[in-house]
């Protein structure tokens, strides 16, 4: 199997797959209309899926106006593997229109999208329920104790966060760290070789306090496949539109050489950069069919050389912008004088006893 290997999912006793499966394409209803998949269609992919191994599944109310919901249910109990998967939903954006508590992540919104889900699942639980995006509205204490509401009720097991600045996804561990509530175990974050800015401060907080980032948008909409060339327009199959910029045609080159070295894919070195990244617990990545999905999980059947791995770095680099060059290793030589060597003590260490007499 592709995916014969589990890791905890951030700082909780949750097994996940590597890469999980986004479904975002299930369904041919509300937004993601132009790209969305069928029942029959999504079927293979779905089971394409479980046959590698795969157990980690991603969803949201908001995908094709909730029939990618729907459509998963139905392949879940199909095949028979609702205790066997980890099945993830996400709530904030609005699905009726004409009322103000339809949408964002008050309590009121919280409660009533996570039951709609739970009806469109088939299902009595969800194992990962997400806030979708920050709304810059309510407060994290609200969503905090909903959230703990909600483990308690035992309609959902973790919780976790998607889209939100890295400060809000601390406020809200800290606070629930300190009032005993049900705690975050997992970030979801755009990241690939493409866009790494989530490693000036999301990766290090999700390591320090115990969430695993999971990484939306891996091949960058497409782009890393090498589909796209010098003097075409590259667009994310999402509402927003990607003008790639000077960099990221350069970017290409290299990872075209490291595929070509390695006598596998661009797409495939793209998500094994990404799933192998420190910090990130699971890449998602969607398909529009069995094969391509195949090919995709084939992406964790090769390890990058060291030396390849530090010419993708080098090329997709992004270099610190403001205060943030403040916090890079050479600046530490304003801190402490040059030839010093100061760190974290060795993994082991223990003081030595002394004996007072």
């Amino acid at each position: 199997m592709a995916l014969d290997q589990y890791y905890l999912l951030g700082r909780s006793g949750l097994r996940v797959s590597r890469l999980a499966l986004g479904t975002m394409n299930f369904g041919t209803g509300g937004f993601h209309a132009a790209y969305g998949k069928t029942e029959d269609e999504a079927r293979p992919i779905f089971r394409r899926y479980l046959e590698d191994g795969g157990n980690f599944v991603d969803t949201a109310d908001f995908y094709t106006a909730g029939e990618s919901e729907t459509i998963l249910g139905k392949l879940i109990g199909e095949a028979n593997v609702r205790d066997k998967v980890v099945l993830t939903t996400k709530f904030t954006n609005s699905v009726t229109e004409g009322d103000p508590n339809a949408g964002g992540n008050g309590r009121k919104h919280m409660v009533r999208a996570l039951e709609a889900s739970l009806r469109r699942l088939g299902t009595d639980y969800v194992d990962l329920f997400l806030l979708h995006t920050w709304d810059r509205l309510t407060p994290v204490e609200e969503v905090m104790r909903t959230f703990d509401d909600l483990v308690r009720a035992g309609k959902i097991r973790y919780a976790g966060l998607s889209d939100v600045p890295a400060w809000y996804a601390s406020r809200a561990q800290t606070f629930a760290e300190a009032n005993a509530l049900t705690p975050v175990i997992n970030v979801q974050l755009p990241y690939s070789l493409v866009q790494r800015e989530i490693e000036t401060e999301h990766v290090t907080m999700g390591q320090t306090l115990g969430l695993g980032v999971t990484a939306w948008s891996p091949l960058a909409g497409g782009f890393l496949t090498g589909k796209y060339r010098t003097g075409t327009e590259g667009r994310y199959a999402n509402p927003d539109t990607q003008t790639w910029t000077e960099r990221d045609w350069h970017l290409l080159k290299p990872l075209e050489e490291v595929a070509g070295k390695l006598g596998v894919t661009m797409a495939q070195v793209a998500l094994n950069w990404v799933a192998t990244q420190p910090g990130i617990a699971s890449a998602i990545v969607g398909a529009s069919s069995a094969e391509q999905l195949g090919a995709s999980m084939a992406a964790l059947d090769f390890e990058i050389p060291a030396e390849l791995r530090t010419l993708l770095d080098e090329a997709s680099a992004v270099p610190p912008a403001s205060v943030y060059r403040m916090f890079t290793p050479e600046y530490q030589n304003w801190i402490v004088t040059p030839g010093l060597k100061i760190g974290d003590k060795p993994e082991g260490y223990a003081p030595g006893v002394r004996n007072w007499v």
